[in-house]
């Protein structure tokens, strides 16, 4: 089974750029994970994109730390890092772990130091305007503490302070049916030292089997940890579901599987949060699906780079 029209790459929406490029690699006869790698390098050299490599959104002591997986179809090898701090290419470094180690999982200091040895120079990621957002978000933690919120203050600021649980994810499949796929991540904002997302859980926040397909999630790691997200997704996939029904049916289970924790819910018994799910399947069939509407996702194939909308389980008011 062997894509009908060439190569084809996916992403999350903030990766256009990166599938345009993982596409061209892949024309150019790239082995499709250093494809996606190379494709989401980009995002992670963007210090605009505040959720993921450079400019990514620290922890609460304001310092930025990074987690990504890769995984290579021909040889069901995967490589990730977790708790990575001072160096812009997450996936980079996760595909050094795939390619010369026999480990899966390198984090914290030993990441950091497997970095360094392989040449990935040590760079601040803390940027002014992530550091100006964990200000803002310090000070509105506690109307009593000595910090003061905007509306204490003498003077006017403008500002919102961001949140991400946002990632990004790239799938890639050559023309010959070859697949590979990362995710990378600064994780959730102002998060605990040390937590780490799905985003370098191999299963969770991404999985490729060459015999089925890719997959790959943003948002809430959480709860796409406690359902092994992408592995359930290439599961159906393999098992002959379309790859946006794939990415459906587990945002529905991730939805319904909120319901137990009480505080995750709203009202109407619904998530408060929103996870998305990425699909490639083995013959170039894609696709992606949220929880909330309003999602989409990037694509290049025959037909160039593009964002196309993704399915969804609930219609936002």
């Amino acid at each position: 089974m062997t894509p009908r029209n060439g190569p084809v790459a996916i992403a999350s929406a903030n990766g256009v750029g990166a599938v345009e490029l993982a596409h061209q690699r892949l024309r150019e006869g790239a082995d499709p994970v250093v494809a996606a790698v190379e494709g989401v390098g980009l995002v992670e050299a963007d210090p605009d994109d505040m959720s993921v490599g450079l400019g990514g959104l620290p922890n609460e002591e304001c310092v930025v730390e990074l987690d990504a997986s890769v995984m290579h179809g021909p040889t069901h090898k995967a490589g990730a890092v977790a708790a990575l701090r001072d160096t812009v290419h997450a996936a980079a470094v996760a595909l050094k772990v795939l390619q010369n180690t026999d480990h899966v999982m390198i984090v914290g200091e030993g990441a950091k130091r497997f970095a360094r040895q392989h040449g990935f120079p040590a760079q601040d990621l803390l940027t002014d305007r992530a550091r100006e957002a964990w200000l803002r978000w310090k000070m509105q933690l506690n109307d009593g503490d000595d910090w003061l919120d905007e509306n204490q203050r003498d003077w006017n600021t403008d500002g919102a302070t961001p949140r991400t649980t946002g990632t990004i994810h790239c799938s890639a499949v050559t023309a010959d049916g070859d697949l590979g796929a990362c995710t990378t991540t600064s994780g959730l904002s102002y998060k605990l030292p040390g937590r780490v997302g799905d985003s370098p859980i191999i299963g969770a926040g991404m999985f490729c089997d060459n015999e089925a397909g890719a997959a790959g999630a943003t948002g809430r790691g959480e709860a796409v940890i406690q359902s092994c997200g992408s592995h359930s997704i290439v599961g159906l996939m393999a098992a002959g579901m379309h790859p946006t029904d794939a990415c459906l049916e587990v945002a529905k289970t991730i939805a319904r599987r909120s319901k137990l924790q009480r505080r995750l819910i709203d009202d109407n018994g619904r998530p408060r949060f929103d996870v998305k799910l990425y699909a490639l399947r083995k013959d170039g069939k894609f696709g992606s699906a949220s929880i909330w509407s309003g999602a989409s996702f990037a694509v290049a194939d025959a037909d160039g780079a593009r964002t196309e909308p993704a399915a969804f389980v609930y219609e936002r008011a």
